[in-house]
């Protein structure tokens, strides 16, 4: 399995590069398959609502009025089916890319099992929306996959009597039947909408919706492709005849023809054991986790920018239980805690010019305590040699700095670039235990642990605290945003760093 997510993870890497050069890191779609998801999700919703309006629920009208809405009101309509087409092939491709990217890069264990368990279900109502929609078109398509559908949920013992006799004969159909596919295919939406609603709740700052120029670059794809390309039927429905050759939509239909050369009972193998698969991804293989973030209650006075920035939700306030003059206390939900470190960044008293007390923050993590990482900034800087001194904060998720191996280069690592407090810089510059210092993140788009590199970028700039002292010269440090697989533009970045601190010192 890491052999698979190894290759996927190096794929998607690739992918990224030009998708970053065109599109900006904000605008990169792959970055933002969860957000597109939402968008398209709304797009179908719209435009679903809006061909609800003309369409008929009678075995025969049901077909004429989806013939009006495609010929006669073809420029807004037929527009909409197409778009309504279209969008929900776009939420499949998306939906799946979303699933394997989140796969690759292994981000759908310990915390995050609940958001990864929860979009199992997504898999199935999108699915099972989008095929009630063909059915309710009840062209030879729509005949088809009644057909097929209901001879597959024969096969489940659930049902009184066989409901594919249904679709024998034209006496056997009547318009109950659509009146029930229509409720199906407006009711699956709104649980799939709740389901997503739930798939999110334990992800802070989700982001649904994507960045707006994207969002208005894949609307206007859309309407590009709805117009060259409008959505048809096919002839209609005929009970009294087997359909012939029809053209399947890829994106929703393709268990269709496994139905035809398979089974009905093993296509119900795969589907289970799919299913099962990827709820017990998320422990398969067990996977150690560090302890949860600590708080040192003499140390906090509530001020509430752990719990802001953390990623995941898992800090919340609660009002204070040990007597101390402050309104609130933090406290860590371990369940939800990944142990990014993001807190300890975030924390005004993480600061290591302490020298008159222990250096014991608000909060931090028990297996990397902020002491620890001043005492490894210390030894980083020890063995620094030659001119243009460099320490390197990184990511362990992003370039590999380990493999430097310079000696003018020390290098500390850390869960996430947000776990460094920027009083880090300037302690290492102010106490010159470095000539230089170069921040390592993962890529903006990417992080592994999503906010990292956001409230890194901020804390920087000064727009969030806690903020670099202005004091501090920024010609000394630098900041880069790195994949795995960015190794070689790490050590040319280290080198047009070491010659800018050249330059600077002349």
């Amino acid at each position: 399995m890491a052999s698979l997510k190894g290759v996927l993870r190096r794929l998607f890497l690739v992918l990224d590069r030009p998708l970053d050069a065109c599109f900006g890191t904000s605008g990169n779609p792959l970055a933002q398959l969860g957000a597109l998801g939402f968008f398209f999700y709304w797009i179908v919703a719209v435009s679903g609502i809006y061909l609800y309006v003309f369409f008929d629920t009678g075995i025969s009208e049901a077909y004429a009025s989806v013939e009006y809405m495609t010929n006669e009101q073809w420029y807004l309509a037929g527009v909409m089916r197409s778009l309504h087409r279209y969008a929900s092939d776009a939420l499949v491709l998306v939906m799946l890319l979303h699933i394997t990217r989140e796969f690759a890069f292994d981000r759908y264990r310990d915390s995050r099992w609940f958001t990864w368990v929860t979009g199992t279900p997504i898999l199935w109502l999108v699915y099972a929306s989008g095929i009630t929609g063909y059915w309710l078109v009840w062209d030879l398509l729509a005949q088809l996959i009644a057909t097929r559908t209901t001879e597959w949920l024969d096969w489940l013992p659930i049902f009184g009597e066989p409901i594919a006799r249904n679709f024998l004969t034209p006496e056997r159909l009547d318009d109950r039947f659509f009146t029930l596919l229509v409720f199906l295919h407006i009711a699956l939406p709104l649980i799939l909408l709740l389901v997503l609603w739930l798939h999110l709740q334990r992800v802070s700052r989700a982001r649904w919706n994507p960045e707006r120029r994207l969002a208005i670059g894949v609307t206007a794809m859309l309407l590009v492709v709805s117009l060259l390309k409008p959505a048809e039927s096919h002839a209609p429905a005929d009970l009294t005849q087997v359909p012939g050759e029809v053209g399947l939509d890829w994106f929703y239909l393709p268990a269709y023809p496994l139905l035809d050369a398979t089974s009905a009972g093993l296509l119900w193998a795969v589907a289970f054991a799919g299913t099962l698969l990827l709820l017990l991804l998320p422990v398969l293989p067990p996977k150690r986790r560090p302890p949860a973030a600590e708080v040192h209650l003499q140390e906090c006075n509530g001020c509430a920018r752990c719990a802001a920035d953390c990623p995941y939700g898992a800090i919340r306030l609660r009002p204070r239980s040990d007597g101390l003059p402050f309104e609130h206390e933090a406290v860590v939900d371990p369940q939800l805690c990944t142990s990014c470190g993001i807190c300890a960044g975030a924390c005004p008293t993480a600061i290591p010019f302490r020298r008159a007390s222990a250096l014991v923050p608000g909060i931090e993590l028990p297996e990397y305590p902020i002491a620890a990482l001043r005492q490894r900034c210390h030894e980083a800087a020890e063995g620094l040699s030659g001119g243009g001194r460099i320490l390197v904060f990184a990511c362990e998720y992003g370039a590999p700095a380990r493999r430097l191996g310079d000696t003018s280069v020390g290098v500390v690592e850390l869960p996430c670039i947000g776990m460094l407090p920027p009083a880090f810089v300037d302690y290492v510059l102010s106490r010159e235990l470095a000539d230089g210092v170069l921040l390592a993140g993962c890529p903006e788009n990417s992080c592994f642990h999503r906010l990292g590199a956001e409230w890194t970028r901020q804390r920087l700039a000064g727009e969030r605290d806690p903020y670099l002292r202005r004091r501090v010269p920024r010609e000394r440090l630098d900041v880069e945003w790195l994949a795995e697989n960015d190794g070689a533009r790490l050590q040319r970045a280290l080198s047009d760093f070491r010659e800018r601190l050249g330059d600077s010192d002349g």
